[in-house]
């Protein structure tokens, strides 16, 4: 009998089956609304401007990558490349660098004030980016930072810098206090204890926090379009408006597709290589 009310326990209940079958249901249905678009962009990357006007749906006549060709020697998927791998990167190690000096303050250090830093910077996350672009303008413009790529590196490292730091938080918090508290009687210093103790101890974390900068930042397109004007300066997704509305006017639709294909491309294989380190470093952080 008690096998038999064990047995019965460890069964799921309707209501948890019904939950589990619909989670099931919508991530398939989500799963084939991301996969059938992207499938469908890469054949057209491959096809003739005629074929993709004559069948969408279709698989490419000849498969060729004279539309990449033409993208990256037309559009300047090269340089926008380039602008993109620098401001993103150099804004990553920004953020993550201040980022985790703050969170690592604000959660091991106690002193008056300290939640209501930590509240701020969950606030302004609430706080719409939109409304921030016209005092964002004047203020880098006074500082004569509009139209560099120095000035773009700032404003994405302030934008990214309160999400990083709530990240952060609470994995600083999860570590214990001994452990700082060992290291500061061994001799250690306080940059010598950040640096060699407890920032090891948040790697996954900072690993978490670093993908979704290096995603967000790579798909940034309202600041860089506030900021930036010269297209020698251009980032990718402005260099695809750009190139957009080019190849509209030229009816390029192959080439099109090819440039969206390069785009997305590098963080579509990024996010597939870190994706289950990714989700374990989210379960592993809660805001404490």
């Amino acid at each position: 009998m008690t096998i038999a009310i064990q047995e019965r326990r460890g069964r799921p209940g309707h209501g948890g089956m019904a939950f589990a079958i619909g989670s099931q249901t919508a991530t398939w249905l989500w799963s084939i609304g991301v996969v059938l678009p992207l499938t469908w962009t890469v054949l057209s990357s491959f096809k003739t401007s005629k074929e993709i006007l004559a069948s969408p749906l279709s698989l490419p006549a000849k498969w060729s990558f004279d539309n990449y060709v033409a993208a990256w020697t037309t559009a300047h998927i090269g340089d926008y490349y380039l602008n993109t791998i620098v401001v993103v990167l150099v804004s990553v190690v920004l953020v993550m660098l201040l980022g985790a000096m703050c969170a690592y303050v604000l959660a091991i250090f106690e002193f008056p004030g300290r939640m209501a830093l930590v509240n701020l910077m969950l606030g302004s996350m609430a706080f719409p980016m939109f409304l921030a672009i016209v005092p964002l303008y004047k203020l880098m413009r006074g500082l004569h930072l509009v139209n560099t790529i120095t000035g773009l590196i700032l404003v994405y490292t302030a934008f990214a810098l309160p999400f990083t730091v709530f990240f952060l938080y609470s994995f600083f918090k999860g570590l214990s206090r001994d452990v700082y508290e060992a290291a500061r009687i061994d001799g250690a210093g306080e940059w010598r204890t950040f640096f060699l103790v407890m920032l090891p101890m948040t790697a996954p974390g900072m690993g978490a926090v670093g993908m979704f900068n290096l995603v967000g930042l790579w798909n940034q397109y309202v600041l860089p379009l506030a900021l930036i004007t010269d297209q020698d300066k251009y980032v990718l997704t402005q260099g695809m408006q750009a190139f957009a509305q080019v190849a509209g006017r030229s009816v390029n639709l192959g080439a099109l597709f090819a440039a969206v294909v390069m785009t997305v491309l590098p963080i579509l294989v990024f996010y597939l290589i870190f994706q289950r380190r990714l989700a374990g470093s989210v379960s592993q952080g809660t805001f404490r």
